[in-house]
């Protein structure tokens, strides 16, 4: 491939308007998307060794309104996108070659011009409880056989996320729990969780286990317990879509069976057309017959009202099994919930 060899790149580039080196690779600043970035360009390198030998990439810091304002939850300031739209704006004027994301946080319908070319093999896709002090002694009773995750949670706990998905079902478990908003890194979350400001909070575990900061996780939250959040736990790449050179490149550390999950996971929420304001939960799984199950959620954020179903197709058929059961959901759903 041209990319191995750089001065082939710069030669093609030259003739196609096309990327050269060094590729500039778009990131947020934070911890966890510092690493997830490092990650994706270890794959990189190892899959094609002569990159590791020039100086091949460079990393791009790339504020965004999703990392600036931290009072509000995302819905109130613009939606998920507001994490990706500063670096897709990168990455259409040519500042950047390639752009990182967490892809739970990219938008269904990407700008025109970009494309998801690649998604690195799925970390634990499952929710935690990250327990303070005023929880001290309660994981023992929420691990035990038969019992509910959310027993760890003492009567009237005060617990932030900023996530309407978890909210919704973890009152609908536990309606006497109250839910605050909490906005910031893993590491911010963390140490307000552990100076008393909160009794608990809930984290991705695979944000957890990238910065080494699992053993924080109180509670581990099977998928039945908690629906997660659509592709949690899934790397994804954006590139230009005329960028050919950088697709055959992606194309040799895309994980296959990450693909399928997360076109299904994403045509579902896509037909839900669900905004932050909505809970919604979105966990596929590729079975050993090469079937998909996928299992959808939606409630109302204060889990007054939650729907879940499961439906089982073809991996081939990942996006039409995803918008079958969104468009299911969404017909058997209150019309407040999508208002």
């Amino acid at each position: 491939m041209d990319l191995a060899h750089p001065h082939h790149a710069r030669a093609r580039a030259t003739r196609h308007h096309g990327p050269t080196l060094p590729l500039k690779v778009g990131t947020r600043g934070s911890p966890l998307a510092l690493y997830q970035t490092r990650h994706f360009l270890d794959l990189i390198r190892s899959v094609c060794p002569i990159l590791r030998d020039v100086k091949a990439f460079e990393e791009h810091e790339i504020s965004t309104a999703g990392d600036r304002i931290q009072d509000r939850r995302l819905a109130e300031i613009g939606g998920k996108g507001l994490f990706a739209k500063e670096i897709h704006e990168a990455l259409l004027d040519g500042r950047v070659d390639f752009a990182v994301h967490s892809l739970k946080d990219l938008e269904t319908e990407l700008p025109p011009g970009i494309v998801l070319a690649c998604t690195l093999r799925r970390e634990d896709p499952r929710d935690a409880i990250v327990l303070g002090t005023a929880c001290e002694g309660t994981a023992e009773a929420a691990c035990r056989a038969g019992a509910s995750p959310f027993s760890a949670l003492p009567f009237g706990a005060l617990i932030g996320t900023a996530s309407v998905r978890r909210q919704a079902q973890l009152l609908h478990a536990r309606p006497d729990l109250r839910c605050e908003v909490i906005r910031g890194n893993v590491q911010t979350r963390l140490s307000r969780v552990g100076t008393g400001e909160f009794d608990a909070s809930l984290l991705a575990i695979a944000g957890l286990k990238r910065l080494e900061l699992d053993h924080r996780a109180g509670v581990v939250i099977s998928e039945d317990d908690m629906v997660p959040a659509a592709c949690q736990g899934i790397i994804g790449v954006t590139v230009r879509a005329d960028d050919v050179e950088l697709h055959e490149l992606l194309s040799a550390i895309c994980d296959t069976e990450s693909r399928a999950v997360s076109l299904a996971e994403r045509a579902f929420l896509g037909a839900l057309d669900g905004s932050c304001r909505t809970p919604i939960g979105g966990h596929a799984r590729l079975l050993p017959e090469g079937d998909i199950r996928l299992t959808g959620l939606v409630a109302r954020a204060d889990g007054s009202f939650l729907l879940r179903r499961t439906l089982t197709g073809h991996a081939a058929d990942a996006v039409a099994l995803g918008q079958a059961l969104g468009e299911e959901l969404l017909a058997d759903s209150p019309a407040d919930i999508f208002g």
